[in-house]
């Protein structure tokens, strides 16, 4: 790897923190568990369409790891990475199949929750937590549609 690339990755891996990071200080006042803005989402979409799905994959594990081991612990790394791991593997279907940015951001969105309840399921050893998708599936869309906008104006200033 090149030392600009690994100069990049790193900023861009520093950007993602730094918004979910701002983005727990403003948490959404809502009684469901789970509903977040996804701002770091921004930046691993930006990284997917103009740097490739290899760099993006890196800044997300990455920004997983690096957040739970500063501001959660062993439950958050295990729900973030695997709201993580189905997000980035639906937006990478997503973008194969042609969706553009806006719709590869509301299918992450879906899969985040959908990869987080799943998680959550395993932990507990119960299937209650399945209850709240009627919920957080289209929370998770309108979320990924307004995320995946604010990348597409900022794709298209950059």
């Amino acid at each position: 790897m090149k030392n600009s690339d690994l100069a990049q990755m790193s900023l861009l891996t520093a950007l993602a923190l730094i918004f979910g990071y701002i983005e727990s200080l403003f948490p959404i006042p809502v009684p469901i568990p789970g509903i977040k803005l996804g701002l770091s989402n921004i930046v691993i979409l930006f990284t997917m369409n103009r740097l490739g799905s290899r760099k993006a994959f890196a800044v997300m594990l990455l920004k997983v790891f690096i957040s739970s081991l500063l501001f959660g612990g062993m439950s958050a790394l295990l729900y973030s990475l695997a709201g993580g791991l189905f997000s980035f593997s639906a937006m990478i279907a997503a973008q194969r199949s042609g969706f553009g940015v806006i719709g590869e951001s509301a299918v992450g969105g879906v899969f985040h929750n959908i990869g987080q309840l799943a998680a959550a399921a395993v932990m507990l050893g119960s299937s209650a937590p399945i209850s709240y998708l009627p919920i957080l599936l289209p929370a998770g869309a309108v979320i990924g549609i307004v995320t995946g906008s604010v990348c597409k104006a900022v794709m298209k200033k950059i």
